[in-house]
């Protein structure tokens, strides 16, 4: 292990542990899922919350629950879905990955990676995407994004 290795290593275990324990100590014991708890009502980050805008990533989590979920980071603002297969179209599957980009509710505070694949003779091969479908659920997640918004601001 390199120097730097040995200095930023611990740095990262100890924020982890700290981000974990800032979590429990919320004082949120309903029933309510890991995510939800991170995320916080007011959109913007604070002390133990993501680092993200929380109404475009509770709107991403949304716009996505169709997919299967390989991997999400509220703290970096990634969400990574698994390839999933559409019954009525099963030689094609997709993949998306989704940036949150902003601490703010922004246009351009999300960024969507649509990768799709055929399958053909010699198993799955990438496929060209139509260049509208990343657009189309950016603006899903943003509309979704301002209703979370409008829901909080009605509840206040």
């Amino acid at each position: 292990m390199t120097r730097r290795g040995r200095i930023v290593w611990p740095i990262m275990v100890a924020f982890a542990a700290a981000a974990s324990l800032g979590a429990c100590a919320s004082g949120d014991k309903g029933n309510r899922s890991k995510d939800e708890r991170l995320v916080s009502r007011g959109g913007d980050a604070g002390p133990n919350q993501i680092g993200v805008n929380s109404f475009l990533w509770r709107a991403a989590l949304d716009t996505l629950s169709f997919m299967p979920l390989a991997s999400n980071d509220p703290f970096g603002g990634v969400i990574i879905t698994d390839w999933r297969i559409d019954p009525n179209a099963p030689t094609e599957r997709f993949k998306m990955t989704v940036y949150i980009l902003d601490t703010r509710l922004r246009a351009d505070g999300v960024k969507v990676n649509v990768f799709k694949q055929v399958n053909g003779v010699n198993g799955w091969v990438d496929a060209q995407v139509d260049p509208d479908t990343p657009l189309q659920i950016e603006n899903a997640i943003l509309t979704r994004a301002r209703q979370l918004r409008l829901s909080t601001l009605g509840e206040n």
